[in-house]
């Protein structure tokens, strides 16, 4: 009896341990709900665009201190232990040992120095607008997947829809044939339009499941992850006007930042070029100890030394630098003018597409509420012999494509207006 016992108590460990890992599993798989602000939120966490810019700025950020460092006072200690054996004539050898402390500091670079860390503090507020830049592109390309999501998600039921449609209307078909009310040909017809609604099913369901894939991509997610999208497609009217949405993007737009910055580098690199026309001064100041025991500290010796540089001649070397940098300079003037022209388009495009879908969304609406006022009057006229097998298999047709227009104008719509606040570098919150 104990041995009988024990085994019904291990059994029934394990059956507990199965229904806690079952139920642990299936809360492992359950959807990860989803709205369009987490979806973003993820993705401004997750994605490597964003890290990648981080770690760029980071590089700019130590870059500042290095060329900040030319500013200040450097110091060198140098240790050297020598042996030394002298010709035949004489029989003297030996060792030595030395310590050299040195300090030195470039009292004048000609501007070169000052030129320097100029050029790399305004890189690193290029490389601010760079992260900038990378959040609201990964901002857009969430909202975008998202509604991607959202769209196919909406066609995968119109699809599911045109289905049962003619689903039921083959069985209304079957059943007239059977009584002989309707020809042969009205039941192959439906069964070849069901047939083909159901391939549609297929394509919209694979759609979305490739649809859902890249949103997890974009967010940094298993692409595996199963998801259960919170909103629908919707409409909110946009209040700027396009010269209002245009001069916003002329002050905010980090691409452009960017190009009035890196035509100040360019300045600055003119300075620094030139800087090879002018003389340089350097001071420093040192100890050294030196004796033939280890450590070499007994015999100290001192110096201080003025030292000023002119290179009056090189070959036209200097003169090449700075004509260089003065083409530079030059070709980010022009870099700028075709950024701010690019901005403008970026923005007009944007808009003129939002407003264009804007305009669909009512028409396409109101289309749908006909196709399926129309698509109800063709079952009846057919159910009672007036109509034609034609006039339903039509007003399906119809009807599904007035419901995917108006899905594709809400899609449009909401992709526009999302691509306009990153054309206008709208900040990310």
């Amino acid at each position: 009896m104990p041995g009988k016992y024990r085994w019904k108590k291990h059994l029934a460990a394990m059956l507990a341990g199965g229904f806690l890992l079952l139920n642990t599993a299936a809360v492992l798989a359950a959807p990860m709900e989803l709205s369009l602000e987490d979806s973003i939120a993820l993705a401004l966490k997750n994605n490597d665009s964003i890290k990648i810019a981080n770690s760029s700025r980071e590089n700019a950020r130590w870059q500042v201190k290095e060329k900040e460092a030319g500013k200040s006072i450097s110091g060198t200690l140098t240790h050297t232990a020598s042996k030394y054996d002298y010709d035949y004539k004489t029989t003297s050898e030996g060792k030595n040992f030395s310590n050299d402390l040195s300090v030195s500091w470039n009292v004048y670079t000609g501007g070169q120095v000052e030129s320097g860390i100029k050029q790399a503090r305004l890189g690193l507020t290029s490389a601010d607008l760079a992260v900038d830049a990378a959040r609201q592109q990964v901002k857009y390309n969430a909202a975008s997947k998202y509604f991607t999501v959202l769209q196919t998600r909406n066609l995968v039921q119109v699809d599911k829809e045109s289905v049962e449609n003619l689903t039921a209307h083959l069985q209304n078909v079957q059943a007239q044939f059977e009584v002989g009310t309707v020809a042969k040909t009205d039941v192959l017809r439906s069964q070849v339009e069901l047939a083909n609604a159901q391939q549609s099913l297929i394509k919209a369901e694979n759609n979305y499941q490739l649809a859902v894939s890249n949103l997890n991509n974009v967010m940094g997610q298993p692409l595996s992850t199963e998801l259960q999208i919170k909103q629908e497609l919707g409409y909110e009217p946009y209040a700027l006007s396009m010269d209002d949405c245009i001069a916003y993007s002329l002050q905010q737009r980090p691409e452009l930042a960017q190009a009035k910055l890196s035509e100040e580098i360019n300045k600055e690199a003119v300075k620094y070029a030139q800087a090879g026309y002018r003389p340089t001064i350097t001071v420093s100041a040192g100890t050294d100890l030196s004796d033939p025991t280890f450590p070499g500290d007994n015999h100290k010796d001192w110096y201080a030394i003025a030292k000023a540089s002119w290179n009056i001649f090189d070959a036209g070397a200097t003169k090449a630098s700075v004509k260089q940098a003065e083409a530079t300079l030059e070709e980010s003037g022009h870099t700028l003018n075709q950024t701010k022209d690019s901005v403008q388009l970026e923005v007009r495009q944007a808009y003129l597409n939002m407003k264009e879908a804007e305009k669909r969304i009512d028409t396409s609406k109101v289309a749908v509420d006909q196709a399926q006022e129309d698509f109800k009057i063709a079952q009846v006229r057919y159910t009672a012999g007036v109509g034609t097998n034609l006039d339903v298999m039509d007003a399906q047709v119809a009807l599904t494509e007035a419901k995917t227009n108006y899905i594709q104008a809400l899609y449009d719509y909401n992709t526009s207006k999302a691509d306009l606040e990153r054309a206008m570098g709208v900040p990310v919150q």
